[in-house]
């Protein structure tokens, strides 16, 4: 079942915040999220349509309806008739791809955001035009398709020729934080890690790129008690598919959590999940019972709600 209706700014909002902890790390073009919850897939377009696709969509779609409605005086959202996919044509992704992808670029990229446990990594690392080849007989072009196993396997090889800056975000310097805001943390991590990268040369770039994950303005807003920042980035939806340097850091990212989560699993004793859903539920009581409820201030994201459905039980 796939329903679709626009919503307000204000309740664009309130979605925003709502499904903070259930965000999937990579969005489709021109939306402001894509999130997952029992079951349902949420995506939030920039035009403020909102879609809601699964055997319960209805009943998810119902509850914003009624919100929608609360805030406009009665007004229920309208509904599409028909549930196009927002998306650019194929020719624009051909002229995105040769603008960023045929170049020397800058990319950066982060995982864990979405993860209830462990860090958030974010990498910025520079690819040259003349490393094209090499990346891509790597597997590097369709970074996504690659599992785990591969990643461990492909890295290696990677950051052997690839110049790249890693910053790592502990659990325990999350939980410090007084604002958890996460496109803000996401915005001061990705402004460290191109800074760092371009303290160890003089790269020749054309471009830095970004995923973008909210609205140019708001990410410099985001970094406005920053002393030093880096402001010319090409913002641009999907630049894993687009910017080889955005796929590399993501690879480079991804591994680095992997390594970090093993770590974590020496403390617990047991392999420990990724994602929010019912199995890291399932495994933190088990770990709180075992360990204590002090554990999740070394390991988990303590602001997800996964936290009180883990406490509660």
């Amino acid at each position: 079942m796939v329903v679709v209706f626009k919503v307000s700014d204000n309740t664009k909002e309130k979605m925003i915040n709502y499904y903070q902890d259930k965000k999937r790390e990579k969005t489709p073009p021109y939306s402001v999220f894509q999130a997952e919850e029992g079951g349902t897939i949420i995506t939030l377009y920039e035009s403020g349509k909102v879609m809601f696709q699964g055997i319960s969509a209805d009943v998810d779609a119902n509850m914003w309806r009624d919100m929608e409605a609360h805030l406009n005086n009665g007004k229920a959202p309208e509904e599409s008739k028909k549930s196009k996919k927002e998306k650019p044509d194929e020719k624009t992704l051909y002229e995105e791809r040769k603008t960023y992808y045929y170049i020397n670029s800058i990319g950066s990229d982060e995982v864990g955001t979405g993860d209830y446990f462990g860090p958030i990594v974010v990498t910025a690392s520079f690819v040259d035009k003349s490393k094209i080849s090499f990346l891509e007989e790597l597997g590097v072009r369709d970074s996504k398709k690659l599992t785990d196993q591969k990643i461990l396997e492909v890295v290696p090889k990677i950051i052997k020729q690839i110049p790249y800056e890693t910053v790592i975000f502990t659990n325990e310097e999350y939980n410090a934080q007084k604002e958890t805001n996460m496109n803000k943390i996401k915005a001061i991590l990705h402004n460290k890690a191109i800074l760092g990268l371009m303290k160890k040369d003089n790269y020749n770039y054309d471009k830095v790129v970004i995923d973008q994950f909210c609205y140019p303005k708001n990410y410099f807003g985001y970094l406005k008690e920053s002393n030093n920042v880096f402001r010319k980035i090409s913002f641009t939806t999907k630049a894993e598919d687009k910017c080889l340097s955005v796929a590399c850091s993501s690879l480079i990212s991804r591994y680095v959590f992997i390594k970090e989560i093993d770590k974590l699993s020496k403390i617990t004793n047991e392999k420990i999940p990724k994602g929010a859903g019912i199995n890291v539920d399932s495994f933190g009581r088990k770990l709180v019972k075992t360990q204590g409820k002090d554990i999740l201030k070394k390991i988990a994201k303590l602001n997800f709600k996964n936290t009180d459905k883990i406490l509660k039980s």
